[in-house]
């Protein structure tokens, strides 16, 4: 048994009871007095449970009266700490804009108060976990809460949109329907009663938001799924076709083991290269991933979609010029 396993039954009786003596902890748990004693001033010390001992009657009992915080339900070894001050860590790095650090950082506090070994493991693990983030856009941290809350209390929200496209900021009123972590930033997919469609809202191009005392439309998941993840990555869209892109035998290899759609098709081909075929409704993110790889992918067809390539990269050669 796991300090951590005896530690749920400890408290468990404790809780169950008005007081437990010594002995019969020892005889549950089946250890030493010397373990007991340890588990004991741990979970005093370490887990901050508050345990005291009746000196009158020698049993000891939780002091109800003091306001806890613990994890719910569950007590965790070293090792699981460890873990999940990693996921921790993780996750605040990802956020990039900061906007979930500041409720992440009292979790990550307390578990760290529960390892067992050194008092710097939390910084160890800053410091041997290295995330790096390419392309993220700062968000209003301000914005975020107003967001989740509304999203999870079913409430429509007012914002102000600014169009990266042509720089317009616009008023809307949205029915949020769920946030999206795509590419090191966030998004709202929301219901626009303006536009009367769903729509992708990129979060750090959301300039106000308010919430409206209306209650937000659900929108069931198969059709959201259908308007939003049927396209190619962030860009919606209904009209979809399929793009088949050839990959050279060099980056074979790479291409095949990545994640370009849920419902990509792929094959090695008998002179070592790989096919590879995705859905798309709007094209601007599929040429960025196909631009990336240059000379080693080739634009199959749709015909339309090989020739907006090959102009992009004669564009290209051109702003190099010839010296």
């Amino acid at each position: 048994m796991t300090q951590a396993e005896r530690f749920g039954i400890i408290e468990r009786l404790l809780l169950s009871r008005c007081g437990v003596g010594f002995a019969d902890l020892q005889d549950r748990l089946g250890v030493s007095r010397a373990t007991l004693f340890r588990d004991l001033r741990d979970l005093r010390d370490r887990m901050r449970v508050p345990l005291i001992r009746d000196r009158a009657t020698g049993r000891y009992c939780i002091d109800r009266s003091v306001e806890r915080y613990p994890l719910p339900g569950v007590w965790f070894s070293a090792g699981e700490i460890h873990a999940l001050l990693s996921m921790q860590h993780l996750l605040v790095a990802f956020d990039t804009g900061g906007i979930l650090a500041e409720h992440i950082s009292p979790l990550r506090e307390r578990l760290a108060s529960m390892l067992e070994t050194r008092q710097d493991s939390a910084e160890d693990i800053v410091r041997r976990i290295r995330i790096v983030s390419a392309a993220a856009r700062h968000c209003a941290s301000q914005h975020f809460p107003t967001i989740a809350a509304a999203l999870m209390e079913r409430r429509r929200l007012r914002i102000d949109y600014c169009a990266r496209s042509n720089g317009t900021t616009s008023e809307r009123e949205v029915s949020p329907q769920r946030l999206t972590h795509y590419r090191d930033n966030w998004y709202l997919d929301a219901w626009c009663h303006l536009r009367e469609e769903l729509r992708s809202f990129a979060v750090d191009a959301i300039k106000t938001v308010k919430p409206a005392e209306v209650p937000a439309i659900d929108i069931a998941d198969t059709q959201l799924d259908a308007a939003l993840a049927a396209g190619y990555g962030i860009f919606a869209g209904s009209d979809v076709r399929w793009a088949t892109l050839n990959f050279t035998a060099r980056r074979a290899r790479w291409v095949a083991a990545e994640n370009w759609h849920a419902q990509q098709q792929g094959q090695f081909l008998e002179d070592g290269s790989y096919q590879l075929r995705v859905p798309y409704s709007s094209d601007p993110e599929l040429i960025m991933d196909i631009l990336k790889y240059g000379p080693d992918c080739q634009v199959v067809e749709p015909a339309e979609l090989r020739e907006k390539v090959r102009e992009l990269l004669g564009e290209a050669v051109g702003r190099y010029g010839r010296e």
